[in-house]
């Protein structure tokens, strides 16, 4: 097992012919490696635990059918916090990170993703625009915010965010809301419970949505074990222990009746209706991707 703090970290390894029997891309990568055909077509014959996935996740735009790719689990990407670091709990807003106003009581205490579409899309939903803008005039503005909170971001972070929050290095954080949860519940003791001191927000302004996918390279040594890892992964008593581990929701529709209720009805880990319409996908944006990739080099740098 490796891990890897971006998709594009990913993708450079399998790229560079690095050999792994199942990779797990977000949705936009699917569509990226796909059209470079970096992935191998799954065999359905193999998978018959493909009927547990959801219909609203068996068609989705970066993969239509599942024919390379299929769902893992999903989130979303929001803030964790210390409570009392924020004013308005009630209406958690991008601001607290991306205002200096709001953000400067937390200077050098504030850390964002170290990924350019997750921090990119960020900064631009906060800015009123789509995290799939293929406008150079929204991204260009997006990356100059970037680069202004710089002067109250303590650290751009992918790999550790969450213990940041909980030792205290870190009181306001971007990250992905399983991250986060799991993070409290490593935190907590029997005398000890850390779901006092710290929140999961939805920023008010939106956020990011994403699939997470397994699927096989064109590198794999054992695709055939590999698919047979995958549909393994889709039995509902598996794959609902996997969303009672780590805190992310099952696009495995069969799955829910082992889900606990608790996490079924745990608005950090499935959002109500409401708040679902204010989250966008990730979507491939081709060779415009690359504009991406420069416009947060240079806000970083």
């Amino acid at each position: 097992l490796t891990e890897y703090d971006s998709n594009e970290t990913m993708l450079a390894q399998i790229d560079a012919g690095v050999a792994f029997d199942l990779v797990v891309p977000s949705d936009y990568m699917v569509s990226i490696m796909k059209t470079s055909d970096l992935l191998v077509e799954l065999n359905r014959e193999t998978i018959p635990n493909l009927a547990n996935i959801a219909e609203e996740f068996t068609d989705l735009p970066y993969d239509p059918g599942n024919v390379y790719s299929v769902p893992y689990q999903w989130g979303t990407t929001g803030i964790g916090y210390a409570y009392g670091a924020i004013d308005d709990e009630e209406g958690v807003s991008w601001g607290v990170i991306f205002d200096q106003e709001m953000a400067t009581p937390n200077a050098g205490f504030i850390s964002l993703l170290d990924d350019e579409r997750e921090t990119m899309g960020a900064a631009l939903i906060y800015l009123g625009y789509s995290i799939n803008t293929t406008d150079e005039a929204e991204v260009d503005e997006a990356a100059a915010l970037i680069k202004e909170t710089k002067e109250w971001i303590g650290s751009f972070n992918s790999a550790g965010y969450w213990d940041l929050l909980t030792t205290g290095e870190t009181v306001v954080a971007q990250g992905w809301n399983g991250d986060f949860l799991f993070a409290y519940d490593e935190a907590s003791t029997d005398d000890y419970d850390a779901y006092e001191d710290y929140g999961y927000a939805i920023p008010i302004e939106g956020a990011a949505a994403w699939v997470d996918t397994m699927a096989i390279p064109i590198t794999a040594e054992h695709p055939c074990t590999a698919q047979t890892f995958i549909n393994f992964m889709l039995d509902p008593f598996n794959g609902a222990e996997l969303t009672n581990y780590n805190y992310y929701a099952s696009p495995n529709a069969a799955a829910e009746e082992f889900i606990w209720e608790e996490i079924l009805e745990w608005d950090a880990i499935y959002p109500p209706p409401e708040v679902v319409e204010r989250l966008e996908f990730f979507a491939d944006l081709g060779d415009f991707g690359n504009y991406y990739a420069d416009a947060y080099s240079a806000a970083k740098s």
